[in-house]
């Protein structure tokens, strides 16, 4: 039986969600499935991904094997470098501590990166929202500019 960790649609038309789960590679798209592992939402800007690492990898490790999506967003999520980790302590070339040591520097600069582009939109979505509201516009009174002062 052939396993295969895909992503189930859900959501409403043009609204499209998504679940990441573990399911037999017979069962349809959205049909019967073994576990949930994440969800997946490509309308937020960036997009929200939340996946239990743990679970992922335990499936990699059974021989599940990915979609290309669920492949990109595993990586992102850094489950495919756990596993490519693990490989190298099965062959000799590094201790389980050095492996969960390296894994645990990744995700710690992973998710500094992943926080620093939510930071990012946050601010330009603040900055947009100044601009449209008129907060950062100076005001005319008379003949003379006065900045407008924040509340």
């Amino acid at each position: 039986m052939a396993v295969k960790i895909r992503l189930a649609r859900r959501g409403r038309a043009k609204k499209p969600f998504y679940h990441i789960v573990v399911a037999d590679a017979r069962a349809p798209r959205d049909g019967r499935f073994i576990e949930k592992i994440g969800v997946y939402n490509p309308l937020t800007a960036p997009a929200t991904i939340e996946v239990d690492r743990e679970k992922a990898f335990d499936w990699l490790m059974k021989g599940a094997i990915p979609t290309e999506t669920v492949r990109s967003i595993l990586r992102f999520k850094g489950v495919l470098y756990r596993k490519h980790l693990q490989k190298g302590v099965k062959k000799g070339a590094l201790t389980q501590e050095q492996a969960d040591k390296q894994y645990q520097d990744f995700i710690m600069q992973k998710d500094a990166r992943i926080q620093k582009r939510f930071d990012k939109v946050r601010q330009e979505r603040e900055a947009a929202r100044r601009v449209t509201s008129g907060l950062d516009q100076p005001m005319k009174v008379g003949s003379v500019e006065v900045k407008q002062e924040e509340e």
